[in-house]
């Protein structure tokens, strides 16, 4: 399988600053119950915001890039209908962040998200 240069990961706006502030990301409640964080490719990332943020608001969209995550903590991992879901074993540390943007909330309730690359 060729490797994604870019994977996603939906945040509450709150949480993301907690983690700006912390100088690291630890992950969501769901990332520190299933002891890895939970990213999407941009393929899949649509398809999560749907599943899991449905209505949200306030949240943020995070790339990563990930050349700069250590290789021995990111697994690909099947889980959604046998896709392979990126998980990192271990915090985010910011440097591999490639952006932050905002996700609103368009018509519908559904998330407008930017174009993406993969």
């Amino acid at each position: 399988m060729a490797q994604a240069a870019l994977i996603y990961k939906i945040a509450p706006r709150a949480l993301w600053q907690a983690a700006e502030a912390a100088g690291q990301f630890d992950g969501a409640p769901v990332d520190l119950a299933d002891g890895f964080i939970h990213f999407s490719t941009a393929a899949q990332v649509q398809e999560t915001a749907a599943r899991h943020f449905a209505g949200q608001d306030d949240l943020v969209l995070v790339a990563i890039r990930v050349e700069r995550l250590d290789p021995a903590r990111l697994r690909w991992e099947p889980s959604r209908g046998g896709d392979l879901f990126p998980h990192l074993y271990g915090p985010l540390a910011l440097d591999a962040v490639g952006f932050v943007r905002d996700l609103p909330l368009g018509e519908h309730g559904r998330h407008l998200f930017p174009a993406l690359e993969g």
